[in-house]
This record gives C-alpha cells, structure tokens and sequence, in this order.
C-alpha cells in the first residue's frame, strides 16, 4: 500500500445495496432519490459527509456522462483533484467540465484517441493504458502527482475491479432507507462473480470502524479492509 494512495469506497445505497434505482441510464439515485417521500428527506446527509471526503476524487465517465457533465455549464473550481476512468463516455464538453472544476485533473483512458486530447489545459494529465491496471494507474498518482489518499466514487463494474485487486483499504457506506430490487440494477460491487472456493482470497474481509444512526432513518457503515 505504501506505493499508492490510501483508497476509501464511498457511495450512497438502498437497504438491498443498489446504488441506480434502476437498469437503464436514465435512472440514477442522484437524480431520484430528491423525488422520494421518506427518502428524500434525509438525502441532504449523504452530500454533507461527502463534503468531508478526500481532496482527490475518482469517478468514472460512464456514471459522470448519466449525470450530465457533457452538457453543464461550466462549474467554479473546486479544491478537489478528479480522476475520471473513462474510455468512451466523456466528449470533449465533459473534459473541459473538469478541467473547469479540478484544482487537477486526471483521465485514466485506454482509448488513443479520446477527445482528451484535443484539450490543451494546465492542470489536465492523461495516464493512457493499454489495457486498464488500476493498481498502476494509483501508483502513478502517489508517485507523479502527490495524491496520499483518494475516494472512490466509481460504479458496480470498477468498484468489483478494485475489490478483486486488493486496492479497497476503507469503505464508508451511506444506506438510504429504501429497497429497490431487480438482478440488472447496479449493486455497490458488480463485475465478474467468483467461480470456485480457490478464488475466495479475492472476497473483501471488512472490519467494522463505526456505525452511526443518522436522521430520517439513514445509517453510516464505516469499516476497515481487513484481507
């Protein structure tokens, strides 16, 4: 671990895990759970602690395009570093988008010739992969651009990546008191399934840090990756 950031999982889920409300990109807890009685009304928790999460961020294009970046306004800065896993999602809108809000910003791609690079901006940095390698990808950001500790804020799909690979050390979970269902409907930690007892030393041992009951039915689930 002393070679990459310290990593923390940090995401909003329903009771049952699911963190989309549904299969297709048009739902998105972001946007629906602010439309739910009984759920809408503790919400506001979530983003406060989020608030108080790492100055480095990593995200993935696929979720950040279902949230719009490739048609909003361009934001202030933040004193958040961003970095976006994308390949495909981003157009060059959606990179500009963060160059505009990242005091840095770093796209981790396999693609050639993402539109990344026809953006010319001070603090934007590609690392280009061949193939994806997480572990690397962390490595060069502790060891070119300073980053000690990020969150990771990515979807189902990465987030099984990370936790096959070992690179999960905390992870602080906000429960939202709502059951949501449906087997194609993106869980906390998605991607390939195990297929034989050999394979359990890729499972995720946790040990539970703290558990706080918040308002409005809401739970934080704090632990520490233990193997």
């Amino acid at each position: 671990m002393e070679q990459r950031p310290v990593t923390t999982l940090f995401m909003l889920m329903s009771v049952d895990g699911k963190i989309s409300t549904g299969q297709s990109d048009n739902l998105d807890v972001d946007s629906d759970f602010p439309k739910i009685d009984g759920v809408k009304e503790g919400l506001y928790q979530y983003y406060d602690i989020e608030r108080t999460t790492d100055l480095w961020s990593m995200n993935s294009g696929r979720v950040q395009a279902k949230l719009g970046v490739n048609d909003k306004a361009l934001p202030d800065k933040s004193p958040v570093s961003f970095v976006i896993v994308d390949s495909t999602h981003l157009t060059e809108r959606g990179i500009r988008y963060f160059c505009a809000l990242s005091k840095t910003f770093v796209l981790v791609t396999t693609n050639s010739h993402h539109p990344a690079y026809n953006v010319d901006e001070s603090n934007m940095h590609i690392i280009f992969q061949k193939e994806l390698n997480l572990k690397d990808a962390l490595i060069r950001l502790k060891k070119d651009l300073g980053c000690n500790r990020i969150t990771i804020q990515t979807g189902g799909t990465l987030n099984g990546c990370f936790l096959r690979e070992k690179l999960f050390d905390y992870i602080d979970i906000v429960v939202a008191p709502i059951l949501i269902g449906g087997k194609n409907t993106a869980t906390l930690i998605d991607g390939n399934s195990l297929t034989s007892t050999k394979e359990l030393d890729k499972l995720g041992v946790l040990r539970l840090e703290s558990c706080k009951v918040l308002e409005n039915s809401y739970i934080r689930l704090s632990y520490k990756v233990i193997s």
